[in-house]
């Protein structure tokens, strides 16, 4: 079962849409569930996420959990961005059934992939900051959600 704030954020989710000329944008996928999470940032001089949109191809899971990762970086650095986790779009949530935990690995990869355009796009270097996956199911079956 879905808790509210999952609910909410499907039937009523935040930052839905495209910025016209992004500084980055990052688009992923999971192949085995047919999901497609693309991000959009707008980050200014500072380093710092002015606005985020979203656009979620998929399940009631995959939409709350790009909504509530776009609330969780809006207004953050970069470098507070890049540290906002799968973990931590689920516990926002209050939690996710185990079957749709995926969900929120893919929230934390298009948020890497935006990032990761935005340093290509400006030839800066963000550490920590790994070349996203385009495809989640990419990843290898014992790395931990």
């Amino acid at each position: 079962m879905y808790s509210e704030k999952v609910m909410d954020h499907f039937n009523n989710p935040r930052n839905v849409g495209e910025i016209e000329n992004p500084s980055g944008v990052g688009t992923v996928g999971n192949a085995k569930c047919g999901d497609i999470m693309r991000m959009y940032f707008d980050i200014d001089d500072q380093g710092v996420i002015r606005d985020v949109k979203f656009k979620t191809f998929g399940c009631g899971a995959a939409v709350a959990t790009s909504s509530m990762a776009t609330e969780l970086v809006k207004g953050k650095t970069v470098k507070e961005a890049l540290e906002v986790t799968n973990k931590a779009v689920m516990e926002a949530l209050d939690g996710l059934p185990p079957v749709k935990v995926h969900c929120s690995l893919l929230a934390e990869e298009a948020i890497h992939a935006a990032l990761w355009d935005y340093a290509q796009k400006n030839h800066i270097v963000i550490e920590g900051l790994k070349e996203p996956v385009n495809d989640i199911a990419e990843k290898s079956e014992d790395e931990e959600y």
